[in-house]
C-alpha cells in the first residue's frame, strides 16, 4: 500500500502549521498557499484568502485546475450559490426540469429518488476537478451539462464568462445562513478540532471570513452580472422561492430556454417537480439518509429545517443589529434586499 506525504506548512499571522497531504495537492499549489494570508476555518484549521475570496487549500487546488482546463458550451447549465442558501434545493429543481423529457417527474425511478442532487449536478471544485493529477474528459457528457459551484463569478472559468451557457445563482438571508453553515460546519469537521462556538463563528462571518466569503462580495458578483446580463445569470433568493415555488419555477424553464407548456402545467407537471424536490421529500429519501457527496460529506448534514427566520432562535439582538449594520455597510446601495422571517 502506497503511503499518504504530508507537509507542514506555515503562513501568514499568528503562527502554527497546517498539514496538507502530498498526494492531493500540487507542489505549485502548495508554493501559492504558503503566500496566501490565512485566518482559522470554521472546519479546517486555517482558510486562506485566494483570488478575494476564502477557502481551504484542496479547492484552491480544485479551482486552479477548474480556471485553466474547463471548456463551456453554450448549453451548459450552472448552478451557482452561497454556500447554505438552497444550493441541493435548486439544483434538484434544476436537474428535474432540464431532464423531465428524459425522466418524467412521475416516474417511480427517477434519478432523483436514487441519487443525491449533487451527483447529478456535481460541483467543480468537490467533484469534478477534485484530482489535481487528473484533468476528466467531460467532451462526451449528455447536454445539456449541468455543473455546480460556490466560485464567486469573478473566479469563475474564462469559458463560462465568454460563452452562451447559463447561469443559476440562488442566495439568501445572511442572518439564516449563517446559522446553516454554523451547523454545517460542526456537523462535518474532523473530530480532531474542537466545536466552533456560535460567537466566534459569527464574528469571523461579520469579518467575511467564511467559505468563498465574504457573503456580501459572492451575492453582489452575482447580482450586478444578472443585471447586466439578464439572459446569462438568472438571479434567485432562497425566501422568494420559498414563497412562491410555482412562479419562480416557470422562470427558470424559461430561462433555460425549456419553458412548461400549457399541456403540462394542466397535466400537472409543475406541481409534480416540486413535489420531488421539495425538502421533506427528498430528506426522507433513503438515499438521502446515507451516503456521500464531493469530499465525503455525508448527504444527511444537508437537510436541517430549511425555514426562513429560524436565525431568531440564535442570534442575540446586538448580534443582529450588528449583522444588520455589516449588511447595510456591504450592500446598501446595490438593490438587493432580503426577508428575514417567514
Amino acid at each position: 500500500m502506497a503511503l499518504t506525504k504530508f507537509t507542514k506548512i506555515q503562513s501568514g499571522g499568528g503562527g502554527g502549521e497546517e498539514v496538507i497531504e502530498d498526494d492531493k495537492i500540487s507542489q505549485q499549489s502548495t508554493e501559492l498557499i504558503l503566500s496566501l494570508p490565512r485566518e482559522k476555518g470554521w472546519r479546517t484549521p486555517y482558510v486562506y484568502l485566494f483570488q478575494g475570496f476564502w477557502c481551504q487549500p484542496h479547492e484552491i487546488q480544485a479551482i486552479i485546475t477548474f480556471q485553466k482546463h474547463f471548456q463551456a458550451k453554450d448549453s451548459d447549465v450552472l448552478v451557482a450559490t452561497v454556500p447554505k442558501s438552497g444550493t441541493t434545493w435548486l439544483k434538484a429543481l434544476t436537474f428535474a426540469t432540464v431532464s423531465r423529457h428524459n425522466f418524467s417527474s412521475f416516474n417511480k425511478n427517477h434519478p432523483l429518488l436514487n441519487f443525491n442532487p449533487h451527483d447529478l449536478v456535481p460541483f467543480f471544485e468537490y467533484t469534478v476537478y477534485d484530482k489535481h493529477d487528473k484533468v476528466p474528459d467531460l467532451s462526451n457528457m449528455h447536454e445539456p451539462r449541468l455543473f455546480g459551484t460556490h466560485v464567486p463569478f469573478a473566479s469563475l472559468s474564462k469559458s463560462i464568462k465568454e460563452s452562451n451557457c447559463k447561469v443559476i445563482y440562488i442566495c439568501r438571508n445572511p442572518f439564516d445562513t449563517f446559522i446553516s453553515s454554523w451547523f454545517f460546519a460542526n456537523k462535518i469537521k474532523p473530530g480532531s478540532l474542537p466545536t466552533l462556538a456560535l460567537d466566534e463563528a459569527f464574528e469571523m462571518y461579520c469579518k467575511g471570513v467564511v467559505g468563498f466569503g465574504p457573503f456580501w462580495t459572492h451575492m453582489l458578483g452575482y447580482w450586478k452580472e444578472s443585471i447586466e446580463k439578464p439572459n446569462k445569470v438568472l438571479f434567485l433568493m432562497y425566501e422568494d422561492l420559498k414563497g412562491d415555488i410555482n412562479f419562480h419555477l416557470k422562470r427558470v424553464a424559461e430561462f433555460l430556454g425549456c419553458p412548461f407548456t400549457l399541456e403540462e402545467e394542466n397535466r400537472g407537471v409543475i406541481e409534480n417537480i416540486i413535489k420531488l424536490c421539495s425538502f421533506q421529500k427528498m430528506k426522507e429519501l433513503e438515499v438521502n439518509k446515507s451516503g456521500t457527496f464531493g469530499r465525503n460529506f455525508e448527504n444527511k448534514f444537508l437537510f436541517r429545517k430549511g425555514e426562513i427566520g429560524d436565525w431568531v432562535n440564535y442570534l442575540s439582538p446586538s448580534m443582529a443589529q450588528k449583522l444588520t449594520k455589516v449588511m447595510e455597510d456591504k450592500l446598501g446601495g446595490s438593490g438587493l434586499t432580503f426577508r428575514m422571517n417567514s
